[in-house]
């Protein structure tokens, strides 16, 4: 039941969309490329609500580092204290990752339509108002096969991490710094490893996968650009 449901929602959908537009371009780095800005279109409202509420919590680290410092040795009331704060600045601490998770049944999706969908040519799910090409030739651009893995597009998958999360750590001028962050530093710690896990883990997906990998990271650093490109920005509060 629930199988069939998601083909129906998800799979299908995403796949019939991506032949689609193999059949207006001729080729299948096009049809990821534009397969990519229609999903990254339909997923932005809840990435933008994520990055504010990334954004707002941010915006409260002072604060909570401050209390963090008046009960260093009352830890019973560091948890009470935090959550005061939390209700009189109307900021959820799980505001952020409720949008990422709903993205997940979605994201899955096209991981498994970059995985089997074209592996195995699961051509009796495109709908009959779509042509069926019965065959997607691999060779994007003339020069890459999207069945097979790419070292040059892992790499580029691995810098347009480090872009999307340099640009998350990126502060304003009017920020005062933060002493003994722990959060801040962690976040500083996974601008460097994310970019590696995801080098080492490209290194082992189909490039069609890699490809979008690479893109979606892309148009993420440029929508948090876009969102932060004002000198006061708008945060969410849950």
């Amino acid at each position: 039941m629930f199988g069939t449901l998601y083909q129906t929602i998800l799979y299908q959908p995403i796949f019939n969309l991506l032949v689609y537009f193999y059949n207006v371009f001729g080729d299948l780095g096009w049809a990821i490329i534009f397969l990519t800005i229609v999903i990254k279109l339909i997923l932005s409202p809840f990435f933008i609500q994520s990055i504010k509420a990334q954004r707002a919590m941010q915006a409260i680290q002072p604060k909570l580092e401050a209390l963090k410092e008046k009960y260093k040795d009352e830890k019973d009331k560091l948890g009470p204290a935090m959550m005061a704060l939390y209700k009189e600045e109307k900021v959820s601490p799980f505001s952020s990752c409720l949008p990422l998770l709903l993205q997940f049944p979605f994201l899955i999706a096209v991981f498994q339509v970059f995985r089997t969908g074209l592996a195995n040519g699961s051509f009796e799910l495109v709908y009959p108002f779509i042509h069926n090409p019965e065959y997607l030739e691999p060779l994007a651009f003339g020069i890459i096969d999207m069945n097979v893995r790419s070292i040059p597009l892992a790499l580029l998958a691995g810098a347009a991490q480090f872009w999307q999360s340099k640009t998350m750590m990126a502060r304003k001028k009017d920020e005062p710094k933060q002493k003994n962050n722990m959060a801040a530093n962690m976040t500083k710690q996974m601008m460097y490893m994310m970019p590696i896990i995801t080098v080492f883990i490209g290194f082992s997906l189909p490039a069609g996968l890699t490809f979008y990998w690479f893109l979606t990271t892309l148009l993420s650093a440029v929508q948090q650009i876009y969102i932060f490109r004002d000198k006061k920005v708008e945060v969410i509060k849950a």
